[in-house]
C-alpha cells in the first residue's frame, strides 16, 4: 500500500497480518500493556523502560478510551526511524481504528528488523555489538 504523498517503504508485513506471528499475536491482544512496553523501549532506544511505558500503557487505558492518542505517537517515531510509508492512513487513524492490529504490525516490524522483543534494548545493543546470543540468565545455583 502506497503512503498518501508516495515516500517510505512498505512495512515488512501487513496491517492485518496478525496470525503471522502467533506470539506477536497473543502478546498484543491478551497483553497489549507488555507489547507496547516492548516496542516502545526499542523504538526510543533505551531512553524510557518497558515497564514505565506498560505502566503509562495501563493508566491511560484504564481512565480514559484514548489510548491511541498516546500510542499513535510511537508508530510515527517507528516510521521515522525506518522511513516506513504512512498506510493504509495516518497514524492516528490506524490507532483509533483498530490499535492492536496496529500495535501488533509495529512489534513484527521491530523484530523483523533483528530486535528479540524479549531482552531490551540494552541486551540488544550488546547482541548486535558483540555479533553473538546473549545466554540466558540462570537463577540459583546448580547442585549435585
Amino acid at each position: 500500500m502506497a503512503s498518501a504523498d508516495g515516500n517510505g517503504s512498505p512495512w515488512s508485513s501487513g496491517l492485518c497480518d496478525c496470525f503471522s506471528d502467533m506470539e506477536s499475536c497473543c502478546c498484543t491482544i491478551w497483553c497489549p500493556c507488555v507489547a507496547f512496553g516492548r516496542a516502545s523501549e526499542i523504538i526510543d532506544e533505551g531512553s524510557t523502560s518497558c515497564f514505565r511505558n506498560a505502566l503509562i500503557f495501563c493508566l491511560i487505558a484504564s481512565f480514559t478510551p484514548c489510548i491511541c492518542l498516546y500510542t499513535c505517537s510511537y508508530r510515527s517515531r517507528l516510521r521515522r526511524k525506518y522511513n516506513l510509508q504512512e498506510s493504509p492512513c495516518n497514524d492516528c487513524c490506524v490507532h483509533y481504528l483498530c490499535w492492536n492490529c496496529a500495535l501488533c504490525q509495529e512489534y513484527r516490524e521491530l523484530k523483523n528488523h533483528g530486535f528479540d522483543m524479549h531482552i531490551g534494548w540494552q541486551k540488544n545493543v550488546q547482541k548486535r555489538d558483540k555479533g553473538v546470543e546473549i545466554p540466558p540468565v540462570v537463577e540459583g545455583h546448580m547442585i549435585r
